[in-house]
């Protein structure tokens, strides 16, 4: 065995080191357009780790890279020795006294911190777009901004204290009084050369000048010198010089912010104007308003996104010279966000605009502008070339010179043959991003981006004094250019602190101090075909959060890496079987299929499409055979699986559950259910509605022998509500495919959706033309079908008609609760979670809805033939539930068991709860 492995496994549980070809490739993969891949993966759990993992790798020769959650844009991630993954053990979230202050480990994604303190009005003052994906430690090393921090709330500015692990092990907690008095000891030497550096530095008048006006704008080129002119304790100098270092000085094991308020009330404007010039005149006079944010879109960044539905039909007619700002105003109350519009209207009076200035305050509005904001880039992602990658770089210009700089920017990237880009940015600040697509696969387009970087280097340090970098990072993209934007004094005042904290080259080499002029030509990562379905991945990791397979094989950025790194190896004809191998459990097995990475990719991409196409590719003959029985045979093939529920529960009940559970590998469940069973018409005299039961309730019955099943509720319910339920002839024999299309088995599973279809069609026929409603009771089903039907028939989820037609009619007693609720991945997917909340808020006064659980990985079959993924998915739901949370509600079968078994709370439809609180007889609880 490798010396580095063996002495890591020595010193980490297995599971937290990991070696095997495909996922030191998919995780060594991280946003930006570099890729080198790690010698060795080894996952921390805890700041002990963290020390152990760093004296190995300097007694056996290696440097380590910390790696948070990989959403960063310029290679300050990757590595090809060793990367050191932050685990969730280090995801922890401490809130201050009335929440001024809040105590964060490096682990937790930042949009879950603002979710906690989202209660008492506050947030912490860093904002990037990835917030929902990036994590605190990446955040506070790349000192991330965002669209309204800027630079007075960012880490460096909203620092309150942090722990950090030096290159040599030791541990600084800057909050702790003792652990400060020993560091001053047992690191004499280098708190006396901070001290000394930043005397020196404060002395020289010129470079504290200098560092004073560059940080006058963005600027996160480099390192935080700001830090030697800002403060004059060592400590403090310290702390903010690993604010922005990207993990090449030391690594955040914990840090804690001063939150900022986040004011309720907000109002949006999305402002025309016929030239760049006006624009940039209108920025300079909202800069002193009391504006949250001001976004610049130049007339290529709104063409990309001109068709997007509810924008103004003008965007169409502007002219090529035209331009937009995007405002945002806040305020504590509605009368004092009147005043900010107001004064934004004032400061606007006179300039240009195409139209007349109106801000909105409708939630909806509002939302699909910032969502236009934000979908430019992926806009220029989806359209780009097949092998192709996108590039996305920011600069800082004085706000003064913003509209020379971006047409200068735009004649630029017009000279460089980058017609496609477009430029968007911070305009507040100065900061503007520009997006291009870049070919690397050939010498002489990376040539081209060679001159290129030559000439925006030029433009932005030469004729303006700007950044190069003003909220990416410095990371391997800009190290070479370092001594170009600062000078020679002040390179060499970074190297001296890089050679103070880390003399060995420990940590995170090449990045930011790198001396090859060409570093940022080298490394590129390759972006070979793959699939149709999922060629336009950016592979910027957003999606990583909502899948329930990550961090336990692979997440949706991952799969498609190794898919495109086997395309690549079949293209080239190069052996791939260490790849393929692992690739069939890692990226196709435990894949639940959810569709949830969807909602948070920008281009949109449903990675389950990808693994249902590549397990249809792998079935055998024999699984086909099996496939095509079921179309014809479902009723068969239903009542098999409800013989075996009934054995399952005989044989439980004689060795017990744990014992049939070990035995049959996890596929017999905790609380498994009763078999179900036909569920009998029921007549009622009302309004006529078509009721399918799906065949999850019709297999799995009730939770208990007591209860009635899930479509014997549903059919109470509607009589109690004065309708009349139709039963579609032969249901018992249908199923709408689900089951089948999670296999891969795509053409027998739209075979028996036709089929269902058909039912439905003529169940719901009123014979004058039009359709009765059509009601499903599992929402993987309802959503299938309704894509299925649509524009035919109206066809709804439950809780989606229970919310619309039946609460009108019941007569509810709420319970007290609380009652946990869980929303699956098919509602979270068509967003109809609101009406299901709403459903159980009628229900119920007090609800529990975990925090960190999306899809419950039970997808279908993937509970009962790899229930380490439904056990993982679900890891964060324990901790969740308060002890006097007893029971739960959801709105699928298959979801429910799973939740049942996981948690040891019986989970229902909420179909049950409705029918319980909606009885005649109820009692007042």
């Amino acid at each position: 065995m490798n010396p580095l492995i063996k002495a890591l496994s020595r010193i980490l549980p297995e599971r937290q080191v990991i070696t095997d070809p495909l996922r030191r490739l998919a995780y060594g993969t991280d946003a930006s357009f570099y890729r080198l891949t790690p010698e060795v993966v080894a996952v921390v759990e805890s700041e002990e780790e963290v020390q152990a993992v760093l004296q190995v790798a300097r007694a056996e020769g290696h440097s380590v890279t910390f790696r948070a959650a990989g959403t960063s844009l310029s290679g300050q991630a990757i590595s090809d020795s060793v990367l050191v993954l932050i685990g969730e053990d280090l995801a922890s979230c401490e809130i201050g006294p009335d929440a001024a202050t809040v105590r964060v480990g490096p682990g937790m994604i930042g949009g879950e911190v603002n979710f906690r303190l989202a209660p008492f009005g506050r947030k912490i003052g860093p904002d990037p777009a990835s917030i929902n994906a990036c994590k605190i430690g990446g955040i506070a090393a790349n000192n991330a901004s965002g669209m309204c921090c800027g630079t007075a709330q960012n880490s460096y500015r909203t620092l309150a204290g942090l722990r950090v692990v030096l290159a040599d092990g030791a541990v600084l907690d800057t909050e702790d009084a003792y652990s400060v008095t020993r560091f001053r000891q047992s690191h004499a030497k280098l708190v006396a050369e901070l001290q000394r550096l930043g005397d020196a530095t404060r002395a020289d008048q010129a470079l504290a000048a200098r560092i004073r006006h560059k940080f006058r704008i963005k600027n996160t080129t480099g390192y935080s010198l700001n830090a030697l002119v800002d403060y004059e304790d060592p400590i403090d100098i310290l702390a903010h010089l690993m604010i922005g270092s990207e993990g090449t000085l030391g690594f955040i094991s914990r840090i804690t912010y001063r939150t900022v308020v986040d004011d309720p009330f907000k109002a949006s404007a999305l402002v025309f104007f016929p030239t760049i010039e006006a624009a940039c005149q209108a920025v300079i006079r909202l800069k002193p308003q009391p504006v949250a944010a001001v976004e610049l879109l130049d007339r290529p960044a709104l063409r990309s996104v001109e068709d997007k539905a509810g924008l103004p039909p003008v965007i169409r007619t502007l002219g090529n010279d035209a331009a937009a700002l995007l405002i945002e105003v806040r305020a504590g109350d509605a009368s004092v966000l009147q005043q900010h519009i107001d004064a934004a209207l004032a400061a606007l009076l006179g300039i240009d605009t195409v139209e007349t200035v109106v801000f909105s305050t409708d939630a909806a509005t509002c939302e699909m502008y910032w969502k236009v904001r934000k979908g430019t880039f992926p806009s220029v992602g989806a359209m780009r070339r097949t092998g192709t990658t996108v590039i996305i770089e920011d600069v800082a210009f004085p706000i003064e010179s913003l509209a020379a700089a971006t047409l200068d920017l735009q004649a630029l990237l017009r000279q460089h043959g980058y017609h496609e880009a477009i430029i968007f940015g911070h305009a507040l600040e100065g900061n503007l991003h520009f997006v291009f697509t870049q070919d690397f696969n050939e010498a002489s387009e990376v040539a081209r981006y060679s001159r290129f970087m030559d000439d925006i280097c030029k433009l932005v340090i030469e004729k303006y004094d700007g950044s190069l970098k003003a909220e990416h990072g410095t990371g391997r993209n800009m190290a070479p250019f370092v001594e170009l934007e600062w000078g020679a004094q002040a390179a060499g005042l970074m190297r001296q602190i890089k050679d103070l904290f880390d003399p060995d080259r420990l940590l995170n080499p090449g990045v930011i101090i790198n001396d090859d002029p060409q570093a940022h030509l080298e490394h590129l990562k390759p972006m070979p075909a793959a699939e149709d379905i999922v060629d336009r991945c950016i592979e910027c990791g957003f999606c990583e959060p909502l899948c329930p397979s990550h961090r336990l094989t692979l997440s949706p950025r991952q799969r498609i890496v190794s898919w495109r790194e086997l395309s690549r190896r079949s293209a080239a004809g190069e052996d791939a079987a260490d790849v393929e191998a692992a690739f069939a459990y890692y990226g196709l097995d435990t894949c639940a299929g959810c569709g949830l990475c969807s909602t948070a990719c920008p281009v949109g991409i449903d990675t389950g499409e990808l693994t249902r196409r590549l397990r249809g590719r792998g079935l055998g003959s024999a699984s086909r055979q099996v496939g095509q029985w079921t179309v014809g045979h479902f009723d068969k093939m239903a009542t098999a699986s409800r013989i075996g529920l009934k054995l399952g529960h005989a044989v439980s009940g004689v060795v017990g559950e744990g014992l049939i559970s070990r035995l049959s590998g996890g596929t017999w469940k905790r609380g498994m259910p009763q078999a179900g069973k036909r569920p009998a018409p029921r007549s009622g005299h009302g309004d006529p509605v078509v009721y399918f039961p799906a065949c999850g309730g019709r297999i799995f019955g009730a939770n208990s022998p007591d209860e009635a099943t899930l479509p014997e509720v549903v059919m109470d319910l509607l009589v109690r509500a004065g309708y009349a339920p139709i039963l579609p002839e032969g249901f018992d024999k249908l199923c709408c495919g689900q089951m089948l299309a999670s296999k891969g088995m795509a053409e027998e599973a739209e075979e028996m959706a036709n089929a269902v279809a058909e039912a439905l069609l003529k169940a719901a026929d009123d014979g004058h033309g039009g359709a009765y409603p059509v009601i499903m009771d599992a929402s993987t089903c309802s959503v299938r079908m309704q894509k299925h039907l649509a524009g035919r028939i109206p066809l709804y989820d439950f809780h989606e008609f229970a919310h619309d037609a039946l609460l009108p009619r019941l007569t509810i007693i709420r319970k007290p609760g609380p009652i946990a609720l869980h929303i699956n991945c098919s509602v979270r997917r068509v967003a109809t979670d609101a009406k299901l909340r709403r459903l159980l808020e009628a229900c119920v006064t007090e609800i529990v809805e975990p925090a960190g659980v999306t899809c419950c990985g039970f997808g279908g079959d993937r509970g009962f033939v790899v229930p380490e993924l439904n056990a993982h998915a679900l890891r964060k739901v324990h901790d969740a539930l308060p002890a006097n949370c007893c029971e739960g509600v959801s709105s699928n079968r298959t979801c429910e068991i799973g939740l049942t078994a996981e948690t040891g709370r019986p989970y229902r439809s909420i179909a049950y709860l409705l029918e319980e609180c909606s009885r005649c007889e109820a009692m007042a609880y």
